[in-house]
């Protein structure tokens, strides 16, 4: 694996654009945008004060860059680096900014959910959208652009309205069955409409794009319900990610579910590849050592290099004891994600954090356990192939395809991976 030279980043800040072409990146109050081919700096952008959100539109022709604490949005472009645009809520205030699919709106959710201000690039109109709910996930396009569907708490009751993105004139109004929803999200294929309860109510509701309910799921009920959702990219199934440590996956057809994942503590199928971090010991000769070590000989020791062995069964996890009298307990499956072929889902278990578990799709079957020394940050699929980028906030970033997987340690000093964005 090839490294480029680091650079500053401030907040975890970096996104590449939709077309694969640049990568933007901010340092405090400077949005700093390089080719990704070279690395060389295309575009220097100066905000007002410190950027806390950045986005790229649909056709990588322009970014945002929201400062919520001054409720202030500033738009660059690509190709025409003397325009910008300057978006104040004012006294509304601002937590929350996006694109719309087409890149030529922004929507400004304003302090306490208020309302949503549809902002125009081209005509310089403005919508507003009122009674947006404070959710986990309460905005949701689908892929073509066409429909946003949006969340909403009036009188005590839960409501998802749909709308045309083209107007911004109101399609659909519907209440849901939830006490408390917590997200909604599309297919992919932009027909079936996933709405989700709390997590003290297990309750999966599916709508169809004129509103009509198509199916509800639960799973169990007295005891913390939903964690994780996750779509397959070809809108065949539906995993959920439960507190009791399974994942559900739902069909299509009859929206009821086909196979659950459970993740135990010990994995006693001897057709189940575990894969442990192990760490490498250098060959060192002693004759050879001065004292005290050089600064690059005691850096090498301080970030050693680490593999994958093969464990042989039964395989013990390393669990973490949730604690039950605390809010949010470290239990269930709190990161599930689809491969790009949907062949595989990755998940995590949040009270085995080491472990990221890969299933096999076509056989719905446990495929493979990679264990690691540390818990589980992030994980991201490659958008154009089976394969797995994990990182655990150390100095290392792990590989997995169904090929094999490698630990590759990261160059640098003190370099630390906390998050993955992929091309």
């Amino acid at each position: 694996m090839n490294f480029s030279e680091s650079f500053k980043l401030s907040g975890l800040l970096c996104r590449f654009s939709p077309d694969g072409k640049y990568l933007a990146s901010c340092v405090q109050y400077r949005l700093v945008v390089r080719d990704v081919t070279t690395l060389q700096i295309l575009q220097l952008y100066t905000c007002v004060d410190q950027i806390q959100h950045i986005e790229w539109s649909a056709d990588s022709l322009f970014i945002l860059c929201a400062m919520y604490r001054r409720g202030l949005v500033q738009v660059w472009s690509l190709e025409q680096p003397e325009w910008h645009c300057k978006i104040d809520e004012g006294s509304a205030g601002l937590v929350a900014s996006c694109w719309s699919p087409d890149g030529r709106h922004i929507l400004n959710t304003t302090e306490f959910h208020l309302r949503i201000t549809v902002w125009s690039l081209c005509t310089k109109s403005v919508s507003y959208i009122k009674y947006p709910k404070a959710c986990q996930q309460g905005l949701t396009f689908t892929r073509d652009g066409r429909y946003l569907a949006l969340a909403e708490r009036r009188d005590c009751r839960d409501y998802v309205s749909i709308f045309v993105c083209s107007d911004w004139q109101l399609l659909r109004h519907f209440d849901t069955d939830t006490q408390d929803l917590t997200g909604i999200e599309w297919a992919p294929n932009g027909c079936v409409l996933a709405a989700w309860d709390t997590c003290l109510e297990y309750k999966v509701l599916l709508y169809s794009l004129d509103g009509r309910l198509l199916s509800a799921y639960c799973a169990y009920e007295w005891s913390l319900g939903i964690k994780s959702v996750a779509w397959s990219p070809s809108s065949q199934f539906l995993a959920i990610g439960s507190y009791d440590g399974k994942v559900r996956l739902l069909n299509h057809v009859t929206w009821k579910m086909i196979t659950e994942f459970g993740h135990p503590a010990t994995i006693n199928n001897p057709k189940t590849v575990v894969y442990k971090e192990a760490e490498k010991i250098p060959l060192l000769g002693l004759g050879h050592l001065s004292f005290p070590p050089p600064r690059a000989m005691a850096g090498a020791l301080s970030t050693s290099e680490s593999k994958y062995e093969i464990a042989s069964g039964p395989v013990s996890l390393q669990t973490l004891k949730p604690v039950a009298d605390r809010a949010n307990p470290r239990m269930g499956v709190g990161m599930l994600a689809f491969s790009s072929d949907s062949y595989f889902l990755a998940s995590r278990n949040d009270n085995i954090p080491n472990a990221v578990w890969i299933w096999d799709i076509q056989k719905l079957k446990l495929f493979v356990v990679l264990e690691h020394m540390s818990p589980v940050r992030s994980f991201q699929w490659d958008p154009q192939q089976p394969r797995l980028a994990i990182c655990t906030g150390g100095s290392k970033v792990y590989l997995w395809s169904p090929a094999g997987c490698v630990s590759v340690q990261v160059p640098g000093e003190d370099s630390r991976a906390n998050s993955i964005f992929t091309l």
